[in-house]
């Protein structure tokens, strides 16, 4: 029932979570924050249940927080999905399993920026773009057909919101809106959010 986005150019990464809060048919809030900071430059959207994706993604915060105090430094985006896939691979063969669907994005100083897809089974894969949930199966046929990694961040910007466009046009399930961070050298960047009400309101200024 939820959605995540994640899309990878030449010099910066892209990722958008709904904000949606349900159980059964209820719609608990509409201003859920999926999206959370790792370190500096690296940032991990999580959906599946909420008190697992909640629990998951705040075990692997503190736990790259202490490499990082033990250390003098912190992990790559690379070894951080590796960290947290083989994490979330041990739980699955335990009696505790998280349920919880992840893409990680982030940028390193040598490879530049880098977007991993991780599911619950623990499978992980560096990918240019990825999606998770139902309005993910509608915003691949979009990002198959208009995404070029040289977009500029403008262009992203747009691409993501025919993205988002179309998940409001084709689900019935209702995800008004969208939280955005860019993640470049620069670190992590708030973007303005994709909703519903933003949408139409460009849509009949256009006209």
């Amino acid at each position: 029932m939820e959605c995540l986005i994640g899309i990878q150019f030449k010099d910066f990464v892209l990722i958008a979570a709904d904000m949606t809060n349900a159980t059964s048919i209820m719609v608990m809030k509409n201003d859920e924050h999926k999206i959370f900071k790792i370190s500096n430059k690296l940032v991990m959207a999580v959906s599946g249940e909420s008190g697992d994706a909640i629990q998951f993604s705040e075990y692997i915060n503190k736990n790259l927080q202490l490499y990082k105090m033990r250390n003098g430094y912190e992990l790559s985006p690379k070894a951080a999905a590796n960290f947290t896939r083989r994490n979330l691979a041990d739980y699955l063969r335990s009696r505790t399993p998280y349920f919880v669907n992840m893409l990680m994005a982030g940028y390193d100083d040598q490879t530049g920026p880098e977007l991993y897809f991780i599911d619950y089974l623990a499978s992980c894969v560096r990918v240019p773009y990825a999606t998770h949930g139902y309005g993910g199966f509608f915003s691949l046929t979009i990002l198959d057909r208009y995404y070029k990694s040289s977009m500029t961040e403008d262009e992203a910007y747009i691409l993501l919101k025919k993205c988002v466009s179309e998940v409001h046009k084709r689900l019935i399930i209702n995800l008004p809106n969208f939280k955005v961070q860019k993640i470049s050298k620069e670190g992590i960047t708030e973007l303005p959010p994709i909703t519903a009400q933003n949408l139409a309101v460009e849509a009949v200024t256009k006209a």
